[in-house]
């Protein structure tokens, strides 16, 4: 048989022979199955959007009712009397120690978590490792009022020492001084959420590690690398927007977590320059400590601080997605 005849396209006048075009797709679009998987899919995509804008023009309504009575700046002012009449009410300090407490959640968190999603793919042997992600797994599962009562009851006791050791040591600084009041803090807040989104981070990045390229690996290997620097130069750079993506869904934990809040943090409607000093609050706690004795008026303002909670969101996730985008090319999807 002659070889050329096996040919699947015609030269083209270079002599290389033309790729031809694929229409299994094509074919496929036309099937009742595709169809239907097609306008499902579709379909959810315009739901989620449609409840996103009925969420937004909820908020959006209810917080215009009461914002046109508010006597008070409503981004500046420290104080919240929403039942009051006239209303006086601010989110001053409620979006400071919401951000304050995810920043500090975040710092603690994220890097433990990208070590231990590192040593259990690439360094503890295979019944190590995975003993240690069952118990991570285990932490995600736990409640979110289990935390608080723990953090109560025992993180926070035990944070005099430590509040003690960061005032000798790093009072000079400002906001890590301390006066020997309760620590009830934004910084005993940040250390507790930082443990709630430990395992979601890790879980996360523990899937992305475990899937960068073995040939890769191989090769950095071959080539005289460390296992360091294996990690350094293939495993992480393939990972990073998959670790960017667990650091947001964190962050989303962070932002809204209510009961753990509540039960740590001692409230109050002022901004203190240290971390270690008493006092703040967050959106989520704000709302879960006075929902149930604020009037209609007053219901409406935690809307309006919801609304706020709401926007930060939306904004933290796109700024997520735009990070991505730009670096989709170092996060291995193209490999």
């Amino acid at each position: 048989m002659d070889i050329s005849t096996q040919s699947s396209a015609p030269p083209t006048p270079s002599g290389r022979p033309t790729p031809l075009k694929p229409k299994l797709a094509a074919r496929g679009a036309t099937r009742p199955g595709d169809r239907i998987f097609l306008g499902l899919s579709r379909g959810s995509g315009i739901l989620l959007l449609v409840i996103m804008a009925a969420i937004a023009a909820f908020l959006t309504y209810r917080a215009s009712l009461v914002l046109t009575k508010n006597e008070g700046n409503f981004l500046t002012t420290f104080e919240w009397n929403a039942n009051n009449t006239p209303p006086v009410f601010g989110i001053a300090v409620l979006a400071f120690g919401t951000i304050i407490s995810s920043i500090v959640a975040m710092a603690i968190a994220v890097p433990i978590a990208v070590g231990i999603a590192l040593f259990i793919t690439h360094y503890a042997p295979r019944k190590l490792g995975g003993t240690i992600a069952y118990v991570v797994d285990l932490l995600a599962a736990v409640p979110s009022i289990v935390y608080g009562l723990w953090g109560a009851l025992f993180l926070v006791p035990n944070l005099t020492g430590f509040y003690s050791w960061l005032n000798d040591y790093f009072g000079w600084t400002g906001f890590l001084s301390w006066e020997g009041g309760a620590p009830r803090t934004l910084l005993a807040v940040g250390i507790l959420l930082a443990i709630m989104i430990l395992p979601i981070v890790t879980n996360v990045s523990r899937e992305v590690f475990r899937q960068a390229p073995l040939m890769h690996q191989e090769a950095a290997l071959a080539l005289g690398a460390t296992r360091w620097e294996v990690i350094r130069m293939s495993v992480i750079p393939f990972g990073r927007s998959g670790v960017i993506s667990a650091s947001m869904l964190g962050l989303g934990r962070a932002l809204g977590e209510t009961m753990a809040v509540a039960t740590v943090l001692s409230p109050s409607f002022e901004i203190n320059a240290s971390l270690l000093d008493p006092g703040g609050g967050t959106f989520a706690q704000n709302i879960a400590a006075k929902f149930s004795e604020a009037s209609e008026q007053g219901r409406d303002a935690l809307i309006a601080s919801g609304l706020v909670l709401f926007v930060i969101t939306l904004v933290v996730n796109g700024a997520a997605r735009a990070i991505i985008a730009r670096r989709k090319e170092y996060s291995g999807a193209n490999a």
